[in-house]
């Protein structure tokens, strides 16, 4: 029997699962999925739990049940791609025939000293918990400072605006205009929303050290009760610690059917893949499809596809709270109650075919 370890629960392992199961996994073939946590997480919806808008149960979508697939909760310690094992914490390993690396990303800190210590994260769902928890026991009038405003960042800042509305929060962005990777309308949209629900904006901002509670901007200190760093993501650890070859935010080089070269049987999928696009939840599962076509293929003896298709990313939603939103759609801008009202739909859509 054939045993394929799927690492990490996240968006790339879930559609792999749904596209093999329950009728396409053939009968000489087991999965193993390790995973910290018994049940796949929202990641996109984790701004909304650190705000305090949603409860937990609404970003948990159960694993799919198979005789076939065995989902073992465990801290992966290390990969050896040499002797084809997975090692665990507590000295436990568990040995692959085929594997698919889905650790997922980690915040970036760029090197300013006391980032990684001083501050909250949103990136994996423990430190969004404790997120919510420092957030959301603060009195009425403290400052909150989230660094990066890209589309993590004013998705949290527009959540707690709402749900907090005694609070201050200030929103430290690099550039000269908040989401810089859209368009100027979107932004100036967005900075409008901003202005109206009294947040500040902080552009041009250089973030040069943090410590408890104060964050320095240009060297100048800016005394803070919470500091949530949303600026910049990287692989996984375990990724970029692996002898391979690596691009600057240390995600895998792979071949144009996602494994790595010289080792065939190793795939990487979603954030930990060094890809054209930016990470995406769209990314990572239009990928694990084509993973899916050539393990398929080889497990019949047959050889993958030399190519695919480029993988076609149908657009990005961000929210602005309960009842507005921004995006660009098929290349087109929108913005307000229509984009709001579609990232709720494809939540919805996706949590309950999904679960």
């Amino acid at each position: 029997m054939k045993n394929l370890v799927i690492l990490g629960g996240g968006y790339g392992g879930m559609r792999v699962l749904n596209k093999l199961l329950p009728n396409d996994l053939p009968e000489d073939v087991s999965i193993t999925l390790i995973d910290r946590v018994p049940y796949h997480c929202l990641k996109t919806e984790y701004y909304a739990l650190a705000a305090g808008t949603i409860s937990d149960q609404h970003i948990r979508v159960a694993f799919p049940e198979h005789p076939r697939l065995q989902v073992k909760y465990a801290e992966v310690t290390a990969i050896n791609l040499e002797d084809q094992k997975v090692e665990l914490q507590g000295d436990d390993f568990v040995q692959y025939d085929d594997l698919i690396i889905g650790l997922g990303c980690e915040d970036k800190y760029h090197n300013v000293p006391g980032a990684d210590k001083f501050t909250y994260s949103i990136q994996s769902i423990e430190k969004s918990r404790a997120t919510y928890q420092a957030l959301n026991n603060l009195p009425a009038g403290s400052t909150v400072a989230i660094v990066g405003a890209g589309l993590s960042g004013v998705e949290l800042a527009s959540e707690l605006a709402e749900s907090r509305k005694d609070l201050k929060i200030k929103l430290f962005d690099r550039g000269n205009h908040i989401l810089s990777a859209f368009s100027e309308r979107l932004s100036t949209y967005v900075e409008n929303w901003f202005d109206n629900h009294n947040v500040e904006i902080i552009n041009n901002a250089n973030i040069t050290e943090v410590q408890k509670n104060v964050l320095y901007n240009h060297d100048e200190p800016i005394v803070c009760d919470a500091i949530v760093w949303t600026a910049g993501i990287q692989a996984n650890r375990l990724v970029r610690e692996m002898d391979v070859e690596k691009d600057s935010m240390g995600r895998a080089v792979v071949t144009p059917q996602h494994n790595l070269p010289g080792y065939e049987k190793v795939y990487i999928v979603g954030d930990c893949a060094s890809l054209p696009h930016a990470p995406s939840a769209q990314l990572a599962e239009g990928q694990a499809e084509q993973i899916v076509q050539v393990l398929q293929k080889r497990w019949k003896g047959e050889e993958p596809p030399e190519s695919f298709p480029p993988i076609k990313l149908k657009g990005v939603i961000g929210s602005l709270g309960k009842k507005h939103g921004f995006g660009l759609v098929a290349e087109r801008p929108i913005t307000g109650r229509v984009a709001r009202l579609l990232k709720s739909g494809i939540l919805w859509m996706y949590k309950y075919h999904n679960g």
